[in-house]
């Protein structure tokens, strides 16, 4: 694949409320990951490290760019079956514990000759496309809001105030299954990549993240920023971010 020159930044933070971080992140050129957690201290944080651990397992091996989704889904079925297993052992003594874990990736792929981003989620982690200060949701949440949304049962305005708006439908760790979801975001309107848990998404909205994407250069600053940001808005989850750049590649 045409090399590719990459800056990142990455944030976390445990949040006003919490006391365990749930979230985890990968930065592994050219494999990124955010992975947030559900299921409290020794359920959710060892579902998202779960991920991180297949994730890191596929940078250090490498990858074929033009068979991303197939990589992916092993990547995901194995994390999977490793999380079922470790819920069975867990259950022995504890008959009510449960965990999960959403994740958004993102890995440079080739399409067609053309390198660009392929993005996968599970849940309402999310990713966003950022280029000439325009912002663009890449991924679309498995949640009960976004259905009711693609119904026509609810608006964008009302789900961010529903009750049942971190409701998700689809997860990591579950025993129906994982039903992954991929999109190609072409690195010609993507610049910037920003991968983030719904501690930042669901905090403070794309107005926002559009204007710390925009006037915040560096990569790390802004995931920063962004973090800092879902804390001042009140800082009810954990709240991750992962700010990928691309450089040294002409678009054309």
């Amino acid at each position: 694949m045409r090399p590719v020159d990459l800056y990142h930044g990455a944030a976390t933070d445990v949040g006003l409320v919490r006391s365990v971080n749930e979230d985890a992140y990968l930065v592994a050129p050219p494999v990124f990951v955010v992975a947030d957690g559900m299921g409290g201290h020794a359920g959710g944080d060892v579902a998202s490290q779960i991920v991180v651990e297949e994730f890191t397992r596929l940078a250090e091996e490498g990858y074929d760019p033009t068979r991303g989704a197939d990589h992916v889904a092993q990547v995901l079925s194995r994390a999977q079956s490793r999380l079922l297993a470790y819920g069975d052992s867990q259950r022995v003594t504890q008959p009510q514990w449960h965990a999960g874990t959403t994740v958004v990736a993102a890995l440079l792929v080739e399409q067609d000759g053309v390198p660009g981003w392929l993005v996968t989620n599970l849940g309402d982690s999310r990713a966003y496309a950022h280029e000439g200060g325009v912002l663009r949701q890449v991924t679309v949440d498995h949640s009960v809001v976004q259905e009711l949304i693609d119904a026509g049962r609810l608006s964008a305005a009302e789900a961010s105030t529903h009750p049942e708006r971190h409701v998700i439908t689809r997860a990591l760790g579950s025993r129906s299954g994982i039903v992954p979801e991929f999109f190609w975001a072409p690195l010609a309107s993507t610049s910037r990549l920003l991968l983030c848990s719904d501690g930042v998404s669901g905090l403070i909205g794309d107005d926002e993240i559009a204007r710390i994407l925009t006037g915040v250069e560096d990569s790390e600053e802004a995931a920063q920023a962004l973090v800092v940001a879902a804390l001042a808005a009140g800082g009810r989850d954990n709240a991750t971010a992962v700010v990928v750049d691309v450089v040294g590649w002409e678009f054309r």
